[in-house]
């Protein structure tokens, strides 16, 4: 039971503390610059939209907005068997640079991806998605990292705001800087494990077909650049916002979506634990010790229960503190000054809890989480 205690908590602590330590050290001692220069090479914006009407005529205003020259930009969307008004968006509006692709019947967004791969022409390809708005600049900041021949693909930022509708925790959004703070050491010292799928510009000589039912394009499409040779970066001057979930059962479906895109990409991409692989140790750092927490943290709870000492039973005094923590903020108990830590605690279930349900979902093939 030992073993089992402590390897547990090796494994939610190399996760959590030591992998993020060590990725910034090496980031802060051997970094990569990247040669930043402005360049104005042509762009094809991709976009796969299913049943967007309500956010489509925004982020076609948004795109419109953009500081970029309009001769050197076209806009690709493709409508993944919409039912709503989103053909009828799409049919209505009018300019020159715009090509809509109305494929009659749904087929995931993968698959609309190659379908406007196909029709698309510029020298790089940016990935966006209809419902985050992009910084007017957005599309400056990330090509300026192309003047570097190294780099292959550049990730921009999202800002998530809570908004005052919102009622999912606001915990996540601190999980969220997490993250990004973690993409940006990878970048900074080499290649970062993935991309923002809100903003994510990447060379159109290295954009590979993405295999039909991915649910993470913007972790295997990055992951194939760095496979041929190509840096990955993050780019946190080219934002897009975007509101958390409404609820927590909304924020949890994603969730699940993501960490059961995770897992599938093993299935899809088994060269991403081989030699092929010049980012395994990131990928497996980053990745697949986050899917491993939520069991370490169930092997260590069970172990505790059945070993005697002060730091087993100070374990499952902690845990029952985080579950009740979790179930204050659930609630949204008026607590003042600690809600922020019972926000982080109910955050904190919430993702390992969907990482759980991700993991039966792919090992029992749920597969309405394969599309989007």
């Amino acid at each position: 039971m030992k073993l089992l205690f402590w390897t547990s908590v090796a494994v939610i602590g190399y996760a959590y503390v030591i992998y993020p330590i060590w990725l910034f050290t090496r980031a802060r001692l051997r970094p990569r610059p990247v040669r930043r220069e402005p360049i104005v090479p042509s762009v094809s914006v991709i976009m796969a939209v299913r049943n967007e009407a309500k956010q489509l005529p925004y982020k076609l205003l948004n795109l419109q907005q953009l500081d970029y020259p309009a001769d050197r930009l076209d806009v690709v969307i493709i409508s993944d068997g919409s039912t709503d008004e989103t053909n009828e968006i799409l049919r209505r509006a009018k300019s020159p640079r715009l090509r809509a692709i109305l494929l009659p019947e749904h087929q995931g967004k993968a698959e609309a991806i190659n379908r406007g791969l196909e029709a698309a022409g510029g020298e790089i390809i940016v990935f966006t998605d209809a419902r985050q708005r992009l910084a007017a600049d957005s599309f400056k900041k990330l090509l300026e990292n192309f003047a570097d021949p190294s780099v292959g693909c550049v990730s921009g930022e999202l800002v998530l705001d809570g908004g005052k509708e919102s009622k999912s925790p606001r915990g996540v959004g601190s999980y969220w800087e997490m993250e990004k703070a973690i993409r940006y050491w990878e970048g900074l010292a080499n290649s970062a494990v993935g991309a923002t799928g809100a903003l994510y510009a990447v060379r159109r000589r290295l954009v590979p077909r993405v295999p039909v039912g991915t649910i993470l394009d913007d972790v295997f499409i990055p992951m194939e650049v760095a496979r041929r040779g190509a840096r990955v970066i993050f780019e946190p001057q080219a934002l897009a916002w975007d509101k958390l979930a409404s609820n927590p059962g909304q924020e949890f479906h994603r969730k699940v979506r993501t960490l059961a895109g995770n897992y599938q990409l093993l299935r899809l991409a088994p060269w991403l634990l081989t030699r092929e692989n010049p980012l395994r140790f990131e990928f497996v750092s980053h990745k697949l010790f986050r899917l491993a927490v939520p069991f370490g943290l169930l092997g260590m709870l069970l172990s505790a229960i059945f070993l005697l000492g002060p730091i087993y039973r100070l374990t499952l005094v902690a845990a029952i503190c985080l579950v009740a923590l979790g179930a204050l903020a659930f609630v949204r108990a008026p607590l003042g000054a600690i809600s922020r830590l019972t926000e982080l605690a109910l955050a904190f279930l919430l993702l390992n809890t969907a990482a759980i349900v991700a993991f039966f979902y792919f090992v029992f093939g749920k597969k309405q989480v394969w599309v989007q």
